[in-house]
């Protein structure tokens, strides 16, 4: 595209012996091209009359975020470095100041098309292990996901209510969005109610709603989450902190509730998926989990593998993160470097995979370099390298009771967070990469 008629025909005739050559002599001439031709390069002539800059970056913004992936090299008379870097910095692959070499010119062409093929065959690629290696927004490549990605799919056809199990952070509700999407509910409602975020009284009317008049500030008859969730999917995370009494209503006999306030009952339809990272048959002996409740909600159990026991997803996790935060923060997309990888997959994470995004969405903005290395990393991750697997754990004569270990670890952990932040709880959340809901439960969990 150039308004120079022999300029444009001068380098049309170079060049159509190797290639198949458009030509047009405006900017909406080659925007209509590039709908229409899917051009792999666009030679677009920057006129020194208007300066040109405004309009040439005007047509890189609209192809900014489109599907058109065509490499636009512009050709100019001016030769002042700033005009360039503007161009550039707007989306130019390249800029190549006049008058035309077409040797050079042909050169810069063949390089152009070689990177864009090499673009275009990454991107299939991609694609190809994303679609096999993602169910939903659920990733992972190892064989014990790809096991887990079976079950949801056997266990989205049916209608039984299923119990996700897994550590905090491992993503629960991404399994129970995934059996929902998957499921012949698909098209209705999926409601998620967080049992861990609200007192004994707000979760009662939050699930079963209430009548105008119900309690002081009942202005007006409100449905609640399960009314909602009719015919399609309830999922209620961190069902093991609910109160025995909300629990008994829970158990919803002949499939009915009555709001709050109200005397009529309502008949519902949908399923129960539930959530916890709690040792359901341990607080069910202990007799703070109803026994009819557990065998209510424990029809199908799946177990979440923590992302320790999957170390090879974390290059697939890590790098579908990079992609997703350099394109929020408009950055270069980033690579990891080897040995910052193998620190990586040597550390523990016991925040799982929400520690693991929070870990690269902080890289990707505090990392100028396009490569994140290993000086790169927070500091526990980085003297994950130096362990040697044999002497992290020493296991008494007598074993240990893994429970009461684990449940210790983690008061540990909150403690040290609470510390730092100096019992600010909203920057001890931050440090243990959980959101304030989660924090709330965990300090009245360990009364803290």
């Amino acid at each position: 595209m150039d308004d120079d008629d022999s300029l444009r025909s001068k380098i049309a005739s170079s060049l159509r012996s190797d290639f198949e050559v458009f030509e047009g002599e405006d900017y909406e001439a080659a925007y209509k091209l590039l709908q229409e031709s899917e051009l792999d390069v666009l030679l677009l002539g920057l006129p020194m009359a208007s300066g040109g800059v405004r309009e040439c970056s005007a047509l890189l913004s609209r192809l900014d975020g489109s599907e058109i992936d065509t490499l636009v090299l512009v050709l100019s008379s001016d030769e002042k470095k700033s005009t360039a870097l503007k161009v550039i910095d707007a989306g130019s692959y390249d800029y190549f100041i006049k008058p035309i070499d077409t040797d050079v010119l042909r050169h810069l062409l063949e390089r152009a098309v070689e990177k864009l093929r090499i673009q275009r065959e990454n991107r299939i690629l991609r694609e190809e292990i994303s679609r096999k290696n993602t169910l939903g927004d659920f990733i992972g490549a190892t064989d014990s996901m790809r096991h887990l990605f079976e079950n949801i799919k056997r266990i989205a056809r049916a209608n039984t209510n299923v119990v996700i199990r897994g550590e905090s952070g491992v993503g629960k509700e991404l399994v129970a969005r995934a059996i929902h999407e998957q499921s012949p509910r698909r098209s209705r409602a999926f409601v998620s109610v967080n049992c861990a975020a609200l007192p004994e009284t707000l979760m009662e009317s939050e699930l079963f709603g209430y009548e105008k008049g119900a309690f002081t500030g009942a202005a007006s008859t409100k449905e609640g989450r399960i009314e909602i969730a009719h015919q399609g999917t309830l999922f209620l995370d961190e069902i093991a902190t609910l109160t025995p009494a909300l629990q008994s209503k829970l158990l919803l006999e002949e499939r009915a509730l009555t709001r709050l306030g109200g005397k009529k009952s309502i008949r519902v339809d949908f399923r129960l998926i539930s959530a916890t990272n709690e040792n359901l048959e341990e607080m069910t002996r202990q007799g703070r989990l109803r026994e009819d409740l557990y065998y209510r909600i424990h029809v199908v159990p799946i177990f979440v593998p923590a992302l320790r026991e999957r170390v090879e997803d974390i290059p697939v996790l890590a790098d579908y993160f990079i992609g997703v935060y350099c394109a929020a923060n408009h950055s270069p997309t980033k690579q990891i470097s080897d040995d910052a990888l193998l620190a990586m997959k040597r550390y523990a994470w016991p925040g799982n995979v929400r520690e693991l995004e929070n870990a690269i969405q902080r890289l990707v903005v505090m990392t100028d370099s396009d490569t994140i290395t290993l000086s790169d990393l927070p500091p526990e991750i980085v003297q994950a390298v130096g362990r040697n697997s044999k002497d992290r754990l020493h296991f008494p004569a007598g074993g240990v009771d893994l429970d009461k270990e684990v449940q210790a670890f983690e008061r540990c952990w909150l403690e040290e967070a609470l510390a730092r932040a100096k019992d600010g709880k909203s920057e001890a959340a931050r440090l243990l990469g959980v959101d304030r809901n989660r924090m709330n439960y965990l300090c009245r969990k360990h009364g803290l």
